[in-house]
């Protein structure tokens, strides 16, 4: 008998035995029109029924279900742990507050099949509201949500479009991880932590690999966003994270400079002034939505500064006040005039 499958589906799961069993329902009912597939759930040390409920569902499925424990903490270790033990071609990423649609494994199959110029694909990340979200959540809010509707059209994306495909419903040819490495632990959410942004670091290894993916809309799930996420007070604690993350990162277009101060790019303490003026105009006409989205990106500065600036110092950079004086010392020599005379015939 031919065992071999076309995808292994993964869920990452760390405390969340009660969402679990929509999510597990979701995978294992889908119309796959003869694709195969398996289904790897990770128990990344969960303290909770986790193992419990996956073991309610093993037996009782026609698809084949396999229980991982992953010890050390971290959505990273988990996916790697999914990865080097996946069987199929395809490894397709979901979150255990997910539902994928009827027809999500047999889409992917379909992606891949049609495009073999891609090396990754992604789709929709629908809501699914806990409770009405407020006014003020417009689309500009969506990235700390992982929400994700780009529209109707597929499209690459790739180093000339570089935009992200998030982890809720993303899916890798498996050979890539062989080519460009597993996920990055130093930047992995743990726990209930937030901001991480080891999705965005593997797809830009890809993309300088010369590797592309597709966002593909007809690849749907829905997530539920839990009535805490729809707060101002989580936004802000998430572009904290993500500012501290980015740091870590280093993302080679934001990079780009050659003055700094403290190992960070100049045009940062440049766009951090022009949000705070910004945000203090917005105030000041009562625009406070707008005020709001200063903030956020004053935020992701701000803990994008500190980040770097512990990581300058741990790494034996000059201490504070001579940092800063190095620093006014050559901008006074760049910014020097030149003698009237020099120069001249």
């Amino acid at each position: 008998m031919d065992n071999q499958v076309d995808i292994s589906v993964v869920i990452c799961t760390y405390n969340r035995c009660d969402m679990l069993p929509e999510a597990l329902e979701s995978v294992l009912a889908q119309e796959t029109e003869g694709v195969r597939y398996e289904f790897i759930l990770v128990d990344n040390n969960s303290q909770d029924r986790t193992h419990q409920v996956v073991e309610s569902f093993i037996g009782r499925s026609p698809v084949q279900i396999r229980y991982l424990f992953e010890g050390r903490q971290g959505l990273s270790h988990a996916r790697n742990a999914a990865i080097m033990s996946a069987s199929a071609p395809i490894i397709a990423f979901t979150d255990d507050d997910v539902r994928v649609a009827g027809d999500w494994v047999k889409r992917i199959k379909q992606a891949f099949d049609e495009h073999p110029e891609v090396d990754f694909v992604g789709g929709k990340v629908l809501p699914r509201w806990e409770s009405e979200p407020p006014a003020w959540l417009t689309r500009e809010h969506w990235s700390p949500l992982a929400l994700v509707d780009y529209g109707e059209k597929p499209f690459y994306v790739n180093q000339e479009k570089p935009i992200c495909l998030v982890g809720a419903n993303l899916s890798f040819r498996r050979e890539v991880f062989e080519r460009v490495g597993l996920f990055a632990a130093d930047l992995q959410r743990v726990k209930d932590g937030v901001g991480s942004i080891e999705d965005h670091e593997l797809e830009m290894r890809l993309w300088r690999a010369g590797r592309q993916g597709m966002y593909v809309p007809n690849i749907v799930v829905t997530a539920e966003v839990q009535t805490e996420r729809l707060t101002k007070q989580y936004h802000r604690r998430w572009h904290t994270g993500h500012g501290g993350y980015y740091a870590i990162m280093r993302e080679e277009q934001f990079e780009q400079s050659s003055e700094r101060l403290f190992d960070v790019p100049i045009h940062l303490y440049r766009a951090m002034a022009t949000d705070a003026v910004q945000w203090l105009k917005h105030m000041l006409c009562g625009k406070h939505e707008a005020a709001f989205l200063n903030e956020l990106q004053l935020r992701f500065s701000g803990s994008f500064i500190r980040q770097r600036r512990r990581d300058f110092l741990a790494a034996g950079g000059r201490r504070t006040a001579h940092e800063i004086a190095t620093f006014a010392h050559r901008f006074v020599m760049r910014k020097k005039p030149t003698p009237f005379f020099e120069g001249r015939g």
